[in-house]
C-alpha cells in the first residue's frame, strides 16, 4: 500500500464533514417573549394594581400561602384576592408592622418581639427559662409555648408549663433541632415562648408614673446603647436598684429584642420602658418636671461617691459602648459624673457603669 498506510497509530478516521441541522425544531427558541408589562400588570410587583386577573402559577402560590398562614394562626403574606400585594417577590415576612398601643392602666405589658436574627419564616419566640416563666408570671399575652423533647426539667419548666396549661397556652413538644432552627441558633435552654411584638411605654406616661411613686422618683436613659445585651443588662440593674423607668431613643440604639429581653432574665416584665424620638429633647422635658440628669463620664467633675443629689428626683444617663455620651446630651446633663476607678481601669463597660451608678443612689436613700 502506497504512503504511510502501514505505519503504526495510524489515523483511520475521515476528515469531519458538516453537521445535520435541526430542520427547524429549535427554531422557537430563537424568539423573543414579547413586551415587559407594565408594573401595574404584574401581579409580583409591589406597583400591581390588582383589577387584572392573576396568572394560574400566581394564584396557586398564594391560595398555599393562606392555607399556611391559616393553619399556623398568623397573617399571611400575601393580601386577598384582588387586592395589592406588596410583598410578593420582595422577601417580605408578611407580619404587620408592631403595634404601638400601650398597655392600659393595672393591665399586662405586651411582650416583646423579634428583631433577633431568628430565621425569617419562624414565630416570635421568647427564650430562656427565667424570660420564659417572668413572662407567664406577668400575665404577657402568649400564643404558644415550646419545650424541647428530653429536657431536664426543674422548677421554672415546671411552672411553665403548668402556667400555659392553666391559661389555655397551647404546649408544643419539639426536638432540639426544631427550636435551634426556630430560635436562629440563639441559646433557647429549650424553652420557648411566641408572644406579640413589645410595646413601649409612652413617655408622657413613663415620667407621670414616676412622679407618682412614694420614693424619689429615679429614671435611666441609654443614650446610643447598640448592644441589646447591655441594654437587657441595664434594665435588669434598674430594677434591681429601684428605678422606675428606662427610656432609649428611636433611632441609633438598641431596643427590646429576645436578647435584651433573655439577659435582663425577665426584667422587662416589670421595668417600664420608653422610646423617645430626641434623646436630648426628652432630657429637657424631665428637667422642666423637677428632675436632675447626671451623666456618666469617665472625665466627669464629679465623683460618683460625691453625688449629694442622689436623693432627689434624678435621671442617670449612660452613655453608648465606644464613644460615651454624644455633645448635645452630654451639654444637657446638668452634672457629669465620673466612677473612681484604679488607674489600670480605663473605663467600665455600660451595663456595668450602670449598675454602680445605681448601686451607689440606692445606697445613699437607703440611709
Amino acid at each position: 500500500m502506497p504512503g504511510n498506510s502501514q505505519r503504526r497509530n495510524i489515523r483511520q478516521t475521515t476528515k469531519k464533514g458538516a453537521s445535520a441541522g435541526t430542520g427547524g425544531k429549535n427554531r422557537d427558541t430563537l424568539k423573543g417573549r414579547g413586551k415587559t408589562l407594565p408594573a401595574d400588570e404584574r401581579p409580583w410587583h409591589k406597583g400591581y394594581s390588582g383589577s387584572e386577573k392573576l396568572p394560574n402559577k400566581t394564584a396557586w402560590k398564594q391560595q398555599k400561602e393562606r392555607k399556611a398562614a391559616a393553619a399556623e394562626g398568623r397573617a399571611p403574606k400575601i393580601g386577598q384576592p384582588g387586592s395589592k400585594d406588596t410583598t410578593w417577590g420582595r422577601g417580605g415576612s408578611g407580619k404587620p408592622a408592631p403595634s404601638r398601643t400601650t398597655r392600659a392602666s393595672g393591665g399586662p405589658r405586651v411582650a416583646p418581639g423579634r428583631r433577633s436574627i431568628t430565621p425569617k419564616d419562624a414565630p416570635e419566640l421568647l427564650v430562656g427559662r427565667n424570660p420564659v416563666v417572668e413572662s407567664l408570671r406577668a400575665h404577657i399575652p402568649a400564643t404558644a409555648l415550646y419545650v424541647a423533647l428530653g429536657i431536664e426539667v426543674d422548677e421554672r419548666v415546671a411552672e411553665s408549663v403548668r402556667t400555659a396549661g392553666d391559661r389555655g397556652i397551647p404546649i408544643l413538644e419539639v426536638s432540639r433541632a426544631e427550636l435551634d432552627r426556630l430560635t436562629g441558633g440563639v441559646l433557647h435552654q429549650g424553652i420557648g415562648l411566641q408572644v406579640p411584638p413589645f410595646a413601649y411605654e409612652p413617655f408622657a406616661d413613663l415620667i407621670a408614673a414616676s412622679l407618682e411613686q412614694p420614693t424619689a422618683p429615679l429614671l435611666v436613659a441609654l443614650d446610643g446603647v447598640t448592644d441589646p445585651r447591655n441594654l437587657g443588662a441595664v434594665i435588669r440593674s434598674a430594677a434591681a436598684f429601684g428605678a422606675h423607668g428606662v427610656f432609649v431613643p428611636e433611632r441609633r440604639a438598641s431596643g427590646i429584642t429576645a436578647t435584651a429581653w433573655r439577659t435582663s432574665a425577665g426584667a422587662a416584665a416589670r421595668m417600664p420602658v420608653a422610646q423617645v424620638t430626641n434623646l436630648t429633647r426628652a432630657l429637657k422635658q424631665v428637667q422642666q418636671e423637677g428632675f436632675i440628669v447626671v451623666g456618666l463620664d469617665a472625665d466627669g467633675a464629679t465623683s460618683l461617691y460625691d453625688l449629694e443629689a442622689a436623693v432627689g428626683p434624678l435621671v442617670i444617663v449612660v452613655g453608648s459602648e465606644g464613644r460615651g455620651l454624644s455633645r448635645l446630651v452630654g451639654a444637657t446633663c446638668d452634672l457629669r459624673v465620673g466612677i473612681p476607678m484604679a488607674s489600670t481601669v480605663e473605663s467600665l463597660n455600660a451595663s456595668v457603669a450602670a449598675a454602680v451608678a445605681l448601686a451607689e443612689v440606692a445606697r445613699r436613700r437607703a440611709a
